[in-house]
């Protein structure tokens, strides 16, 4: 038994994309695996606080010496690093802002990215300490990014998302995107027809 935690970071509602994929996964996930437990969070309608200095503070210092007001500060922090490592599987859903992540999930990283809890720093670098789990990026773009095409370095989406979830240690991803979204009705539609296929494909492999 495996248990999700699925994430949302598009502020749209019925009309995201990525919203819709992610959960058309999500229930055909459940009905094929109905022992599994989901956990769900909407960062694009209930986004996450910023980091803040008191934050910081409380990040590298021992709880003992937290003032009231740091303790606040990272007491959001800690319950979604515990909710993370908690889970065994992650679905995010992402759209791409800018040739990147959204500022509702750069948030939520910068609140689960923690010195101690998800990576440690030795004699010898970094070193991540989320192991033997998998993500899946539902990744919604309006353009088209392929390996090898002139337009292959605006995608920072993902070699983002790959350092990031690699430096905590989980660098067992696999991506499904639509994309080409603003390349006109047909193309539109052709490219969540493709994502909705591979992801009927991932209910049974990932």
């Amino acid at each position: 038994m495996a248990h999700i935690l699925h994430i949302d970071a598009s502020p749209r509602g019925d009309r995201s994309i990525s919203r819709t994929l992610s959960k058309e996964f999500v229930n055909d996930w459940k009905a094929t695996h109905p022992d599994d437990t989901v956990t769900y969070r909407d960062l694009g309608h209930n986004p996450v606080p910023l980091v803040t200095e008191p934050w910081i503070a409380a990040a590298y210092s021992s709880p003992e010496q937290h003032t009231p007001e740091q303790a606040e500060a990272i007491r959001i922090s800690d319950e979604l690093v515990d909710e993370f490592l908690a889970a065994d599987r992650f679905v995010f859903a992402l759209p791409m802002y800018n040739f990147s992540i959204s500022a509702s999930f750069k948030a939520y990283i910068d609140q689960i990215v923690r010195v101690g809890r998800t990576f440690a720093v030795d004699e010898n670098g970094y070193k991540g300490l989320v192991h033997g789990k998998k993500a899946l990026v539902v990744a919604a773009q309006g353009g088209s990014y392929p390996e090898g095409s002139p337009a292959h370095s605006y995608d920072m989406q993902t070699p983002y998302l790959q350092l990031i979830l690699g430096f905590m240690g989980i660098t067992d991803l696999q991506f499904i995107r639509a994309d080409n979204l603003m390349g006109g009705e047909e193309g539109r539609n052709q490219a969540i027809a493709n994502a909705q296929s591979a992801l009927k494909a991932a209910v049974s492999n990932w």
